[in-house]
């Protein structure tokens, strides 16, 4: 069930939050690959101590960065849950020094400051001992050393009983989830890919949570149920279809990965959202904290970098949708709610004129976003009887270009015309 808010907010915060930040590892992944024992892997409970865990410092964070809403780790593939779980006994409340709910203070101080919340949750866990019970139909004549024994039964071991009980421990936590934290405006789901539809029944579970949480919007990893598309990692070059975020980290890894000094520039991160906005996209942008709950230091200065940017420009970002095709203007746009303002981005300085191709229909004022500083236009190059306008000139030279970004705001009579035509031949 989609909600404008989502369009509109633009810019989340993506926390991967657990005992992985124990040995810096990868999260889950580390022991289903085998870079480690599962044994190995658990150890990292015993030293998870959430010491220095401000959710309040970091909500705080969040709205300086520019974010309208946030999502946790609530659970990862490993199982370990970051609530008071009675579903089971897997959580940081029971298994880990630090001994207490961490969702619950987390949830409030989202919300505090205006921020939607969002819970991450995994459809699969490594950990349960029903999960890996049956396989899918695509799996289902595949080789044992083919498929992961975290993930899938042994060839001719399915037990169809004991997944029934997976499946009633997964609603179980999925509605303390929906029930016990006030409103959640968005479910944000990851593995579902080792099962059919069928087997997690996740028409119905979409129908179970909007009856807990009516107005929840759901990402799409439920299997062609969710509400919007969530590209992972490699920028999309054309947008996908419908509503969708673009889901990415700072550095490597999603979670504090020990080593990994490899952070994204503030201008790199500025150029990502700056591309995604334009094809009326979302950016989750991902941090890692320590296991103490402390935040590394390099990707605070990225959020405090990036969220000088966004305020200094959030009349071209929220609430805003998709701008030019591709070719009309060489930078990212978007276009205001009502769209008679085309905002124009771009990262270099200009030797003289920005041109706009394409755009039909009479400019009252150019301005620098930020500034306010007006701009002097022109049109040239076409006739009155030429189906395709003039090229839109817009004065540049020798201004002063913003250190990430730069945005120019064109305010037209009317709603912008684009015209994707040879013209006269």
């Amino acid at each position: 069930m989609m909600q404008s808010w989502f369009s509109d907010a633009k810019l989340g915060i993506f926390i991967h939050y657990g005992i992985y930040a124990v040995d810096g590892i990868a999260e889950s992944w580390s022991f289903y690959n085998g870079q480690v024992t599962y044994d190995e892997y658990m150890k990292q409970l015993d030293g998870f101590t959430a010491s220095q865990y401000d959710p309040e410092a970091w909500a705080d964070l969040f709205v300086r960065a520019g974010a309208r809403y946030s999502v946790l780790t609530t659970k990862h593939h490993d199982g370990v849950a970051l609530w008071d779980t009675q579903a089971n006994d897997l959580s940081v409340v029971k298994k880990t020094p630090a001994a207490r709910d961490l969702l619950t203070p987390w949830t409030e101080a989202i919300r505090s400051r205006g921020l939607k919340v969002g819970y991450y949750f995994s459809q699969l866990d490594w950990s349960h001992p029903d999960y890996a019970t049956v396989r899918p139909a695509r799996h289902r004549e595949d080789a044992d050393d083919q498929l992961n024994a975290y993930g899938y039964a042994r060839r001719g071991k399915e037990d169809p009983a004991r997944w029934e009980k997976f499946l009633r421990f997964h609603r179980a936590q999925l509605k303390e989830l929906c029930t016990q934290f006030g409103k959640i405006d968005l479910l944000w789901f990851d593995g579902d890919w080792e099962r059919d539809p069928e087997q997690f029944r996740m028409k119905e579970l979409r129908d179970e949570l909007h009856d807990m949480q009516p107005d929840v919007v759901l990402n799409s990893r439920m299997l062609g149920y969710g509400d919007y598309a969530t590209p992972e990692q490699g920028q999309p070059v054309v947008a996908p279809n419908g509503p969708w975020e673009f889901c990415v980290t700072i550095n490597d890894n999603w979670g504090y990965f020990k080593g990994d000094h490899n952070h994204k520039s503030v201008r790199q991160i500025v150029r990502i959202c700056a591309e995604c906005f334009g094809m009326g996209g979302n950016v989750l942008l991902d941090i890692g904290p320590h296991a103490d709950g402390s935040l590394q230091p390099e990707q605070v200065d990225r959020l405090e970098g990036l969220g000088r940017w966004m305020h200094k420009h959030g009349e071209a970002i929220y609430g805003s949708r998709a701008g030019l095709p591709g070719g009309l203007f060489y930078g990212p746009s978007t276009l205001s709610a009502d769209g008679k303002s085309l905002y124009l981005f771009f990262f270099d300085q200009p030797v003289d004129e920005l041109v706009v191709r394409g755009v039909r229909g009479k400019v009252l004022w150019a301005s620098i976003v930020g500034t306010g500083e007006s701009l002097g236009h022109y049109r040239r190059g076409s006739a009155d009887w030429n189906e395709v306008p003039g090229n839109l000139y817009i004065d540049f030279k020798d201004r002063q270009i913003d250190p990430d970004c730069t945005v120019i705001k064109l305010e037209f009579e009317s709603p912008v015309e684009t015209v994707l035509a040879a013209g006269r031949t």
